[in-house]
């Protein structure tokens, strides 16, 4: 068998690219947003991406409970998403109405197997929106003997005008991966939390705050470490943003087995870190029950309408490209 190599199959009624090498095993669904829904550490058999309890649905299926007017979330399985042009609630940019946490998650991708063994194992994929002029490519690569994930990405402007875009990674890390004893690292400055909670009840850190990494304030008083991954009884849910990044790069540590999973990027470009902390606290519908880490490098904290405003937006020129690297790694040791 070649030490490289991609395969086709199913995930539960929806098609699957699948590459592999001898470090790792990434599944791929084209059709449902190009969702990375797998990356397993070969030795180990360790998926670290997030499933929710709920499970991932069949094409067609009715929209999850609670999920709304938001497509992203119908049918939200756990995994690795891309969100462009926007992030975050839904906004109107020149008049179009751009959803939650932007287009691509919910469209479909096609692709091409570039190199399917061999040394390395590589596939493109694309997707055009439909509410601005981008399209959005992918190129997924795994190379023999290292465990190691690229995915390099390019924005296309296919107008004749400059447009604007917020881009960001929805990573979500979860068990059996994600236990207690789990240590995050992050080279960041600043936490952020919002003025808002998403889940009152169940929040445990103090709203609109702003501290130095790692210690954030509670709302019960006194602070908490957050490099320290509590278990799902802690029944808590926070989301927050670190920021002011010395370098691109975060790691969480799992002691038993000793496995890290490693995500880089380039800190130009992706400047802020969402860490979405469902630990065991989520109620709301369709995300109760989730114990979960979302590990996000997004450009800009704010939807693609408010980040125009501020300037924290990327301007694109008609037919301009715009291209980076991000890269997953999972390690023994």
């Amino acid at each position: 068998m070649p030490s490289c190599r991609v395969s086709t199959g199913t995930v539960n009624g929806w098609q699957s690219l699948v590459l592999e090498n001898d470090e790792l095993r990434v599944v791929v669904l084209p059709a449902k947003g190009a969702d990375i829904y797998e990356l397993m550490h070969v030795a180990t058999g360790i998926d670290v991406l997030f499933k929710g309890p709920w499970g991932l649905q069949p094409p067609g299926a009715p929209a999850l409970e609670g999920s709304g007017d938001d497509e992203f979330m119908w049918n939200y399985e756990g995994g690795w998403q891309e969100l462009f042009p926007s992030v975050n609630a839904a906004c109107t940019y020149r008049g179009n109405r751009i959803p939650f946490h932007g287009e691509v998650a919910s469209l479909p991708w096609e692709y091409d197997i570039v190199q399917d063994e061999g040394d390395e194992a590589t596939v493109r994929l694309w997707t055009r929106c439909r509410q601005t002029p981008f399209r959005l490519e992918r190129l997924l690569r795994l190379r023999r003997g290292i465990p190691e994930l690229t995915l390099e990405g390019t924005v296309v402007n296919e107008s004749d005008e400059p447009a604007h875009f917020v881009w960001g990674q929805h990573c979500v890390l979860g068990p059996p991966f994600l236990e207690p004893g789990c240590r995050l690292e992050v080279p960041a400055r600043t936490i952020v939390t919002p003025p808002v909670l998403w889940e009152p009840e169940t929040a445990r850190l103090a709203p609109a705050q702003r501290e130095p990494w790692p210690h954030a304030r509670l709302r019960s008083g006194g602070t908490v470490d957050l490099r320290e991954v509590p278990g799902p009884e802690a029944e808590s849910h926070d989301d927050l943003f670190v920021t002011d990044l010395e370098a691109g790069w975060l790691s969480v540590r799992k002691p038993y087995p000793d496995l890290t999973f490693r995500l880089e990027w380039d800190p130009a470009v992706f400047r802020w870190v969402v860490l979405w902390q469902p630990y065991g606290g989520a109620r709301a519908e369709p995300l109760r029950g989730s114990y979960a880490l979302g590990v996000e490098p997004w450009t800009s904290r704010l939807t693609l309408e408010e980040a125009v405003e501020v300037g924290e937006a990327i301007e694109l020129a008609g037919g301009g490209r715009f291209e980076t690297t991000v890269r997953a790694s999972l390690e023994r040791g």
